[in-house]
């Protein structure tokens, strides 16, 4: 696998998306707050379904951290819709099926499933500053012990 280069320390520009819930996404509405945006491959599925109930269970927890988490998959609006429910998440899900947000964040990768080569979401999570600006990345995430150390880089912020 190839390196990327790092987007750490990268202001991300303004974007919006398709999202669950009431209102349409627009990351500006976020300024003056931490964002946790967690990528993954596909709702439903064991690992995706594991990291997202880890941010459901901690949840209160970044909010006490003045922290949102938002989650993105290039799903569809209505298969996010079931997951979220499905999972009782209390944090929206982004549905990128255009790929805009996933490119943004360079988040695309060839993947080997069951011998054939598939382009796929490698599960990543990024941290956004109030001011807008990535200050920690994960690429590559194995799930056991990942959002509990998102959790703790937060909380290292004040």
């Amino acid at each position: 696998m190839s390196e990327r280069p790092s987007i750490l320390n990268m202001t991300v520009p303004d974007f919006s998306a398709q999202i669950t819930g009431t209102k349409p996404f627009q990351l500006s509405q976020f300024r003056g707050k931490k964002l946790v945006l967690f990528f993954y491959p596909k709702d439903n599925t064991p690992g995706c379904t594991t990291e997202s109930l880890q941010f459901r269970e901690l949840y209160p927890i970044f909010e006490k951290a003045g922290t949102e988490i938002i989650g993105i998959s290039r799903d569809s609006i209505r298969s996010h819709d079931g997951f979220k429910s499905k999972l009782e998440l209390p944090f929206e899900l982004i549905s990128d099926a255009d790929e805009m947000v996933c490119t943004m964040f360079d988040v695309i990768v060839m993947k080997s499933m069951y011998g054939k080569k598939v382009r796929g979401i490698e599960r990543s999570t990024f941290v956004i500053d109030a001011a807008g600006k990535i200050v920690k990345e994960w690429r590559g995430v194995k799930v056991p012990g990942h959002v509990d150390e998102v959790l703790e880089f937060v909380q290292s912020l004040g």
